[in-house]
C-alpha cells in the first residue's frame, strides 16, 4: 500500500486503499448524508419524547410514560412530528460532518507531516472533527430550531408540515431568533459531541485491531470489519451522550415559551446543572449509542460498497 503521492512525498491522501481525490470526498459527503438523515429521522418518536421530557418534565415523566402521553393526546402521528426537518436537517449535517472530516483530516495530517501524525493522531482526529462540525451546524441550525419548535409546541399552536413550519419560523424571527438563533448552543452541544464521537470511534477501532483482531485489517472480511465499525460506533455514542447532554437540554429549553428572551446562563441557573445533566439522559444514552453505531455502520457500508474500505484502524 503506497503512502507516497505521485511526487514521491509522504501524503495522507494516499494512505488508504484508494487515493483521496475529489470523487472520494464527494462519496464521503453522500455517505454521511445517508448515515445521519436515515438514522435521525428513524428515531423521531424517541426524539419527540426526549425534547418534551426536557422542556416539561412534570408532564413527561419518562420515556414510556412520555410516549403514552403523546399518543393519548395527539394519536400516533404526534410521535412523528418534525420528521421532515429532522431528515433534511440531519442529511445536510451528515453531509458536512462526515464529508468534511475526511479532507480536514488529510489536510491536518499533511500539515503535521508523517512523524507528528503518528505521534499526535488523537489531536488530528479532534481538530478535523471540530472543523467539520463547525460548518455542519450552520447547515443544520434553521432546521433543528424548526424541529424543536414543532415537537415542543402545544398541539394546534404551531404548524406541523415542514414548509408551513419554516414559513412560520421566518415570521417569528424576533421571538425565535431564526435562522441561526440556536447556533451557539448547537455548537456547544455538537462540537464536543462530534469530537468525542470521532475521537472515541477512531480510538476504539484502533484498540479492536490491536488487541482483538490482530491480523492486518485487510485480511478480515467486510462483515467482520463492519461489525467492528458498529461496535466502535455504539461505544463512542455512549461517551458522546454523557459529554453533550447538558447543552442538549439547553437547546430544548430555549424553545419553551416561558424562557423567551432569557439568556442561556439564566436558563441554566434556573434549571440547575444536575437537572441539565440528567433529565432524559437514560433515553439519550440508548438513543445516541444505537444512533452512532448505525451511522458509522451505514457510512462504512456505503464506503465499502464504493470500494473505499472502512474507516480507521490502520
Amino acid at each position: 500500500m503506497a503512502h507516497l503521492a505521485p511526487s514521491g512525498k509522504w501524503d495522507a491522501r494516499y494512505l488508504g486503499p484508494v487515493p483521496h481525490d475529489a470523487s472520494y470526498y464527494a462519496k464521503c459527503m453522500l455517505g454521511g448524508a445517508l448515515a445521519c438523515g436515515i438514522t435521525h429521522a428513524g428515531i423521531t418518536p424517541l426524539d419527540v419524547t426526549k425534547c418534551n421530557m426536557q422542556v416539561n418534565p412534570a408532564k413527561y415523566k419518562g420515556l414510556l410514560p412520555g410516549l403514552r402521553t403523546i399518543v393519548a393526546e395527539e394519536g400516533s402521528k404526534g410521535l412523528w412530528k418534525g420528521f421532515g426537518p429532522t431528515f433534511v436537517g440531519y442529511s445536510l449535517q451528515g453531509m458536512f460532518k462526515y464529508g468534511l472530516y475526511e479532507p480536514f483530516k488529510d489536510l491536518y495530517m499533511n500539515v503535521a507531516g508523517e512523524e507528528a501524525t503518528n505521534k499526535y493522531k488523537g489531536a488530528i482526529w479532534l481538530a478535523a472533527s471540530a472543523s467539520a462540525e463547525f460548518f455542519a451546524d450552520i447547515a443544520l441550525c434553521p432546521l433543528e430550531m424548526t424541529k424543536v419548535k414543532i415537537q415542543t409546541s402545544q398541539p394546534g399552536t404551531f404548524p406541523v408540515p415542514m414548509f408551513d413550519a419554516l414559513r412560520e419560523m421566518s415570521k417569528l424571527k424576533a421571538e425565535t431568533r431564526y435562522p441561526l438563533g440556536s447556533l451557539v448552543p448547537l455548537w456547544s452541544r455538537q462540537i464536543p459531541y462530534t469530537m468525542a464521537k470521532f475521537f472515541f470511534f477512531e480510538y476504539i477501532v484502533t484498540l479492536f485491531y490491536r488487541h482483538v483482531f490482530t491480523a492486518p485489517k485487510d485480511t478480515y472480511g467486510k462483515t467482520t470489519q463492519l461489525g467492528v465499525t458498529f461496535a466502535s460506533g455504539y461505544l463512542a455514542g455512549v461517551v458522546c451522550a454523557l459529554v453533550s447532554h447538558p447543552a442538549d437540554s439547553l437547546v430544548s429549553l430555549m424553545g419553551k415559551p416561558a424562557n423567551r428572551g432569557k439568556s442561556l446562563g439564566q436558563i441554566a441557573s434556573e434549571t440547575g446543572i444536575v437537572a441539565l445533566a440528567t433529565k432524559g439522559l437514560g433515553t439519550r444514552v440508548i438513543m445516541i449509542g444505537t444512533l452512532t453505531g448505525f451511522q458509522w455502520w451505514i457510512y462504512d457500508s456505503f464506503k465499502t460498497a464504493m470500494g473505499m474500505g472502512t474507516t480507521g484502524g490502520k
